[in-house]
């Protein structure tokens, strides 16, 4: 039983970050790759049939958290608050966690448990990490289009809170959020 675990927004200027951990189901969805590369109609694809077909879950950590921690050590925690969300639902730990990028949060949150690997670029190569990098990127998404519903001036339902030339721009213009 090995999870699959990736985050989404760690380098914006705006909004949370969130991390996701996926147990793949057998046969495994096709085409899945680091949500990146893939087009927005085809990520929104590949979600759905994730989280129909396969086990999954997200771990969110909220700005207030981000500027108390840092950004590291957030992504850190919504890795972790992931992966343990998903044992709840499982049951169950998993033999091993694949973390995407070169550190994991093993030594570093006191609630990790598990055995874990770091594969840079693992988005592109695990499809585990591909199938979390797909349901963080599409779950961060939709809190940014809600979030720029209350804040149209800084265009995040385009930008999802990173720094575009509009989105710093507008931050000029109107300083920075609460």
């Amino acid at each position: 039983m090995i999870v699959g675990v990736d985050e989404a927004g760690r380098g914006p200027l705006a909004g949370p970050v969130v991390a996701a951990a996926v147990l793949l189901c057998k046969p495994r969805p096709s085409g899945l790759d680091d949500s990146k590369k893939l087009t927005a109609a085809r990520r929104a694809e590949l979600e759905a049939t994730i989280k129909r077909r396969c086990q999954w879950a997200v771990g969110v950590v909220d700005v207030e958290d981000i500027d108390r921690l840092n950004i590291f050590g957030a992504t850190m925690l919504a890795m972790t608050l992931a992966v343990d969300a998903l044992c709840a639902k499982l049951g169950c730990d998993p033999l091993e966690v694949l973390v995407d990028g070169n550190m994991t949060p093993a030594g570093r949150r006191p609630e990790w448990r598990w055995n874990a690997r770091a594969i840079v670029g693992g988005d592109a190569i695990e499809p585990c990490i591909s199938a979390a990098s797909i349901i963080a990127k599409e779950h961060r998404d939709r809190m940014m289009c809600a979030a720029a519903q209350q804040h149209a001036q800084y265009g995040w339902e385009k930008n999802k809170g990173y720094g575009t030339p509009d989105h710093l721009a507008a931050l000029r213009a109107h300083g920075p959020t609460p």
